[in-house]
Formats: structure tokens, sequence, C-alpha cells
């Protein structure tokens, strides 16, 4: 009877299991239960297992066919006529003999053996179906609270007690968490690693962003404003453009709120992330135009085929374009698509000078490095900063010095 208890505390142990239907752990059961019978019998094919879902217990019923004396060719499929009148007289040839066999008869160390393969076999389970439930949520909103704080990462529960992976790398400069604090991030990456869900979240993708404004913004969730893109420097800016499918709806308007009542949880959440939502548009040059914001442009020169727009501003306007850490312009041209060079309005540009022209002073590969970026005049060069064309190019910061002095010297 112990022996049968061990495998019944087992079934209790694990058919409420939290990510497992109950008819799967049943399958399970029944196809542990039937390599046992495999192993001492050879085979199952005339064996039904029978587990109630309610409680566990458990029914084996073994049949096999009555034979004459001397006629059985396999124990495991026939008895003998003598033999099967043992247990009841009145069975005759061809008849079926049903036998219950119980668990004891197996043995203890077969029980235990049983046992361990359950465990197994739930365990692995529930991990593929982590990994499916949070593979079908990747982009969602999730909350989880904090469970372990380390270096490089923050280890996260969700409700269910899944554990979910916050690396440093996807937290926003800002974030601060201590142990049971309430933590909300978007499902990034899930992925296996030997054999065990690896579940990634984020809390600087855009989808973090988006998932907010439909939580704060009733007409994004209801689909009558829908975000057309979404860039950031997490902790730092935001620019998300947005588009009305009804004309009495300012898509803006709404997504900022009375005096700023939506935007500003946004914006706490984000750690102060400053957000600019704005108009989408077809037309280029206005969609550059909305993206620099706050920044008022005077004039704008696209060029189409190499996706570069010129900007000019007032002298006032400049640093505004630009922004705190560049973040302004380089947000405005993964918005817009658009590689963004800033003048100002009385910047003799006309006068640029084609890269090529210096070839007896620059070696050609760099002047090819330069082309490679997009960088074929004088001026487009000139336009970036020392630390901006070390970081686009592969040049050393020696050679950019040389080439920033030679090419100044043409204007001077």
């Amino acid at each position: 009877m112990s022996s049968n208890i061990n495998l019944i505390d087992s079934f209790q142990e694990f058919k409420d299991f939290k990510n497992i239907d109950r008819p799967t752990v049943i399958t399970v059961l029944e196809e542990v239960f039937r390599s046992m019978i495999r192993k001492r019998f050879g085979t199952d094919e005339n064996v039904d297992v029978i587990v109630n879902p309610d409680n566990g217990d458990l029914e084996i019923w073994r049949t096999r066919v009555v034979m004459e004396d001397g006629f059985s060719e396999d124990d495991d499929l026939e008895i003998e006529l003598a033999e099967a009148h043992q247990h009841d007289p009145d069975l005759e040839v061809g008849d079926d003999f049903i036998e219950q066999i119980t668990l004891e008869s197996f043995g203890r160390r077969a029980i235990l053996a049983a046992r361990q393969t359950l465990v197994s076999k739930i365990l692995e389970l529930e991990k593929d179906e982590v990994f499916k439930k949070y593979k079908d949520r990747e982009g969602e909103l999730i909350i989880g609270e904090v469970y372990q704080i380390w270096k490089k990462e923050i280890l996260v529960l969700d409700e269910d007690g899944n554990e979910l992976i916050l690396p440093k790398t996807e937290q926003i400069p800002a974030d601060y968490f201590k142990k049971g604090d309430s933590i909300r991030a978007v499902v990034s990456k899930v992925d296996m690693m030997n054999s065990n869900p690896k579940i990634i979240i984020s809390r600087t993708a855009p989808e973090f962003l988006q998932r907010l404004f439909e939580l704060e913004v009733p007409e994004i969730f209801d689909g009558l404003i829908m975000i057309r893109k979404i860039v950031r420097e997490p902790g730092e800016r935001a620019k998300v453009a947005v588009e009305s499918y009804d004309d009495r709806i300012d898509p803006v308007g709404a997504c900022v709120g009375m005096k700023g009542s939506r935007i500003h949880g946004i914006v706490r959440e984000l750690r102060n992330e400053n957000i600019d939502v704005i108009n989408f548009t077809s037309n280029h040059s206005l969609y550059i135009t909305r993206a620099l914001s706050p920044a008022r442009i005077s004039s704008i020169k696209i060029d189409e085929d190499n996706k570069t727009a010129a900007v000019y501003l007032k002298p006032d306007q400049v640093s505004l374009a630009i922004g705190r850490g560049g973040h302004n312009i380089k947000l405005a041209g993964k918005l817009s698509g658009y590689e963004i060079d800033v003048y100002r309005e009385n910047d003799e540009v006309e006068e640029d000078v084609d890269i090529e022209e210096f070839a007896d002073e620059i070696d050609s590969w760099i002047i090819d490095e330069l082309k490679r970026v997009g960088l074929d005049t004088a001026k487009s060069v000139l336009s970036l900063t020392q630390e901006e064309l070390v970081r686009r190019t592969d040049l050393e910061e020696d050679t950019v010095q040389e080439i920033v002095r030679i090419l100044q010297a043409e204007f001077e």
C-alpha cells in the first residue's frame, strides 16, 4: 500500500500544476504506468489503465485469452485453462481472463523509478508550457515582482512564480528597484536554454512605450488613433508619431491629455523621459519639420534618392534642433528615415566641394570610407563633430583630426 501512496502523492502534487491542464497530467501519468507495465510484461496492448482525474486513484486491468493447457505460446497475452480456473472455474477456452494488477506487485524499486520519471516529465511539460505561454506574448506588457537584484540583471517573478530576467541593458538608466517592488515591462525575447525557458523583459524597447500609451489613451486602445512609429533614447527622449482615423479627434491632444494628464503618468514610468508626440504625415518635408520639434525650421531641402535632408534654422534654433547630447536630431532622423544635416541660415553651403577634389591630400581609402557613410562633400564632413565622424566611420581619431584640418583650410 505504501508504494501506491507514493505515486498518488505525486499525482496530488502535480495535478493542479499552474501551467498544465489536468487531461495532460492524466496522459503523462498513464504513460508512466504503461512504461512500468511494458518493462514487467513485455507489452501493454492488452492492458487498460484508468486514472481517476479527481483524486488520482489508479486501476490497472490486464486481459489474456484462455488457451488449452499446453497450447499457450505467450504468457503475456495468453493463460492456460488450468491456471485460469484457479481464479474463475466458469471460464472456458477462448474466453477473456481479466485480472487487476496492483501497484504493489511491481515492487518498491519500480515504484520509486516511476515516481522519478513522473516528476521529471511533469517538470519538462511545465517548462514547455511556460515557453509556449511567453513565446506567444512577446511584445506584451507584463507586471511582476522584483525577487532578486544582481549587478547585471534583475530576477522578476510573475503572478504564477515564473522567472523573468530584466538585464541591465534593458533597464532605463535611472531605474532603481528594491526586492518586492512591482515592475512593469514588455516581454522582449523568449528562448530555450539547456531545456529551461529564458524570458527576457525590457523597459527600453519601443513596444514598452507603445503599451503604456495603449493603457493611458483609450482612443489608441480602441483603434481610433494609431501609433505609426516610436523611437527612443531610453531615459532621455522619445518621439511618437500618431495618426487619427477620425477627423474629429486630434491625435496629439488625445495622447497628451488635458493639461498633460495622460502623458504625465507615462513620463513618470519612464523616469522623466521627454516625450514628443507628433502628427504623422506622408509629406516628408513636413514630417521632418515636425520630427525636429521643439526647434522651428526656416526651410528644408530633401534629397529623396540619398534619403538626406538639409535643414536651415535661425542660429538660436540650432541647439534646439540638435538637442542635448544630439538626441533630438538623432531621433528625428530615426523617425523620418532621413539623414538630417543642420545649417544656420547664413551658411554658404552652395560653395561646397566634392570630397574627391582632395585626393592629393587625403588617401583614397580614407575618401572611400567617408563616401561609404554618405559623406561625399567637404561641408557634409565638417557638419559633423569629430566624435560623430569617429563613430560613423572606421577611422582613427588622429586621422579624423587631420581630415578636418585639411577641409577647414579649404574654406578659410
